[in-house]
């Protein structure tokens, strides 16, 4: 069946963003995924790389799909070309194509290209400095048009390749992916959270001598912040706002949801909740996977 008898459009990921920020993991994580992964295509050519990958030139069955590395390495790299060859990709519907953009703090990029000693395509005869906001000038309007901006500043390559299966596996499980994770605000925010709440008014067990120690994982530490009379009264307000998100997100084709919770040290009471969270996503009939960032780091 071809692409014009009813099969479903080919896929084409158009993977872009800051040299140094995580693209070519990116592309590494895409085949992991099942796509296809090809790296520094000339613009000129994209269109019958991707083309060919549709339904109907494939044998036997459904073409993989494709990621494709474009930046500012790229023979005839620019934005605005960049932007219309996705438009001519994407029109008629034989194609569905997406931007996935990589970004990661100027000072973080700097700090990555001075620990390799790796040139950045920008900067091969001034400061890294400089390479980095011209790259940044001049791609600023795909990060605008990006279906899929995640911040790689305080990530692993484990979690930039969990954000993309969660987003883009296509293997056997359609529908919502939930990902729950604790974390500290004295470490920051996590950047790739849909959704962040704040549990640093619970009683804390930090200052109960004999608690320090444990972690919300602990049984000692789920019953001291159970007797917090605000407990119960926030966990049911909190799944009750959650379960018309959740029948939301899914109306809208959404694929992956990311929920941080935060305390001031990121052991005891955010790691409760996300856990106690992530059962709750289970009893829903979610696909769910908790991580706890700065205890894990820990």
């Amino acid at each position: 069946m071809s692409a014009r008898d009813g099969a479903p459009p080919a896929r084409a990921v158009l993977v872009t963003g800051m040299s140094g920020a995580g693209k070519t993991s990116a592309l590494k994580a895409f085949e992991d995924i099942n796509f296809e992964a090809v790296d520094n295509m000339p613009l000129s050519l994209l269109d019958n790389l991707v083309l060919r990958a549709q339904p109907e030139f494939a044998d036997g069955g459904f073409a993989r799909p494709i990621a494709i590395g474009v930046d500012v390495r790229t023979r005839d790299f620019d934005a605005q070309s960049f932007l219309e060859r996705r438009d001519e990709l994407a029109a008629g519907g034989k194609v569905e194509v997406q931007i996935l953009f990589v970004d990661c703090d100027d000072d973080e990029l700097r700090r990555r290209y001075e620990e390799t000693r790796h040139r950045h395509p920008l900067a091969t005869d001034r400061p890294i400095a400089d390479g980095i906001a011209r790259e940044r000038r001049m791609i600023s309007a795909l990060r605008d048009r990006a279906d899929l901006v995640i911040d790689t500043t305080r990530q692993a390559p484990a979690d930039l390749k969990r954000i993309l299966e969660g987003h883009f596996a296509t293997a056997t499980a359609p529908g919502l992916a939930v990902f729950v994770t604790s974390f500290s605000y004295r470490r920051g925010l996590p950047r790739d959270a849909d959704l962040v709440f704040d549990v640093r008014f619970l009683a804390n067990p930090h200052y109960q001598p004999e608690l320090r120690p444990l972690s919300g994982r602990d049984a000692e530490i789920a019953r001291f912040i159970e007797a917090d009379p605000a407990f119960e009264v926030f966990y049911a307000n909190l799944t009750r706002l959650l379960s018309p998100l959740l029948a939301g997100y899914k109306r809208e084709g959404k694929s992956y949801l990311t929920v941080a919770l935060g305390c001031t040290g990121g052991r005891h009471r955010s790691v409760f909740v996300a856990e106690r969270l992530a059962l709750w996503f289970e009893d829903q009939g979610e696909r769910v996977r908790t991580q706890h960032r700065d205890l894990d780091s820990e």
